[in-house]
């Protein structure tokens, strides 16, 4: 007796997924700034940092880095059909302004930007005084 299987079409995902709302994460450290975009399950759809395209060294955390970052990823969900976004900015980073610069020249429509940032309530205790 022979098994009946299934054939299945086999193709590339990045092409069939349509996203039209999604979430911008960038993360701007004084080293580098990371921009990743989820959909609103939370599920990453395309990422990219500074040093990913490219820039090495202290260069990674200008903020020509942070928005060379911003395009690249933006490329890819214009690609997929994203219209509308929120953005999340978090950390003190020299990127901050021109990423969230970029995304609004890209044509994709903001319905929120929040800055999320973690603050300390009052933070760690501080070393014990110090005895000469």
């Amino acid at each position: 007796m022979s098994k009946i299987t299934k054939r299945r079409r086999i193709s590339s995902r990045k092409n069939e997924r349509r996203i039209l709302k999604g979430v911008i994460h960038v993360r701007a450290s004084f080293h580098n700034t990371i921009v990743t975009v989820t959909d609103v399950r939370g599920q990453v759809v395309s990422w990219s940092s500074a040093g990913a395209c490219g820039f090495k060294g202290k260069k990674r955390g200008t903020a020509f880095a942070a928005q060379t970052a911003v395009e690249n990823v933006i490329g890819t969900l214009m690609y997929q059909g994203m219209k509308r976004a929120d953005v999340m900015i978090s950390g003190p980073g020299k990127g901050r302004d021109t990423a969230l610069r970029t995304i609004r020249k890209s044509g994709i429509v903001l319905n929120y930007v929040r800055d999320v940032t973690p603050m300390p309530h009052n933070g760690c205790r501080p070393p014990k005084k110090r005895r000469l």
